[in-house]
């Protein structure tokens, strides 16, 4: 289970002192799937990326299971079972796209399973797995390669910053069934950041984030009507499918 306490992340800079995050509190139970949404600048990010160990806390607690995350790093973190996808994942030159997803996995995979991986995210293994991971590959295959790292390690805390963001349709939609499958198999917790209706669609439950703090969560079916009704009236909130 995650269990977020009164969390609160401030930044401070030329501009002065500002509270990314406001006392946040969430708790997510184990196997769920959940949908972090809301205004660009509202703290989705920051607050995914604080799970992760990735921004400092200024106050406040985030368990997993039980352990204490705030004063942790990101490496004792990941040991912990937790997995951050970036928006803009990191590229390496000279490595291959089997030697990453054989380090992601922590053993030598076999053909086939490698091969899997990558079709789950939309990529041809044959054209893939030889390729460097550099700025030979574009944006969004990259973002798809580093989905099928997160899939090797198998870990029971998946979180994904916008997974949609430089994907094209097609894979797009392979991506959404792959979660789906994920989620099918109550192997782990999803936590997605996404502005996408057929990603919301997929969750548990849909969790709004705006103005540093929770602002409301709760089924698909009560939360989503809201959100859409919101965006029609501001054009700001959702990046729905079909544009306002």
């Amino acid at each position: 289970m995650l269990e977020i306490q009164n969390l609160t992340v401030t930044v401070h800079d030329e501009a002065g002192t500002a509270n990314i995050l406001r006392n946040v509190n969430l708790t997510v139970e184990d196997k769920k799937f959940i949908v972090i949404t809301g205004p660009n600048g509202g703290g989705k990010t920051t607050l995914a990326r604080a799970i992760m160990g990735l921004v400092p806390v200024t106050s406040g607690s985030i368990r997993w299971n039980g352990a204490e995350l705030a004063d942790k790093s990101v490496t004792e973190r990941a040991r912990l079972g937790v997995s951050y996808g970036f928006q803009q994942p990191p590229r390496f030159k000279g490595m291959k796209v089997k030697d990453l997803l054989n380090i992601a996995a922590g053993s030598k995979l076999s053909h086939d399973k490698a091969c899997t991986l990558l079709t789950q995210v939309g990529l041809c293994a044959r054209d893939y797995l030889d390729r460097d991971v550099d700025v030979s590959l574009s944006g969004g295959e990259v973002k798809r390669i580093e989905i099928a790292t997160i899939l090797a390690r198998n870990c029971p805390l998946m979180i994904f910053d916008e997974p949609e963001a430089g994907i094209d349709l097609w894979s797009f939609a392979r991506l959404t069934e792959t979660f789906s499958e994920i989620h099918k198999k109550k192997d782990a917790t999803i936590l997605i950041i996404s502005h996408q209706e057929r990603i919301l669609r997929l969750a548990d439950e849909i969790v709004l984030v705006a103005d540093g703090q929770v602002q409301d969560r709760g089924p698909v079916e009560r939360i989503y009507p809201k959100i859409l009704t919101q965006t029609v009236s501001g054009c700001n909130l959702l990046e729905v499918d079909s544009k306002c």
